[in-house]
């Protein structure tokens, strides 16, 4: 089975190898078609979902696969959020969700100047290509949590969903 990923992250094609250790994954450069900082659960599974469909009409798909990264707001407080879909030969659509936490409140105060989690957490950090490594999970949560594992954790809830309907 071939299944392509919306994709040239590495820490979401390990999430999808890990899920699917038999498979061919393949990378694929598509558009998420919502802002390059999803800002909202709506818009980060919008935008997963859009990256699992362009996959999944890939001629030689058998199942297309999407990962978001966003964040959204609850009151005053900011929260990371991921989104994960999965699109089958026959487009139905399995949708998944991981895991939360909040952002320090100066993390939300320069995202709500304009800019992308990705260059916060640079800046934050003073190292390079967080989002394509541990991710802000990885380091607000010490390392107990990456990037690698909270989006297989979604990949494993999508192919389960996915099996589940195949029986």
């Amino acid at each position: 089975m071939k299944i392509y990923v919306g994709s040239l992250n590495p820490s979401k094609l390990t999430a999808v190898s890990e899920a699917f250790p038999e498979e061919t994954v393949v990378e694929m450069d598509v558009d998420s078609k919502v802002s390059s900082q999803p800002f909202s659960d709506e818009e980060t599974l919008e935008g997963a979902i859009h990256r699992a469909r362009e996959c999944a009409m890939a001629s030689k798909a058998d199942l297309g696969i999407g990962l978001e990264g966003g964040v959204m707001e609850i009151d005053d407080d900011l929260y990371l959020c991921n989104w994960g879909a999965l699109v089958d030969q026959y487009e139905n659509i399995y949708t998944a969700a991981g895991a939360r936490i909040k952002l320090p409140e100066e993390v939300h105060e320069q995202m709500n100047k304009g800019l992308e989690l990705g260059e916060v957490m640079e800046k934050y950090t003073q190292k390079n290509n967080v989002r394509k490594k541990e991710g802000a999970i990885g380091i607000f949560t010490n390392g107990q949590m990456n990037r690698d594992k909270m989006f297989q954790h979604i990949v494993t809830l999508l192919k389960g969903q996915w099996e589940y309907d195949q029986l």
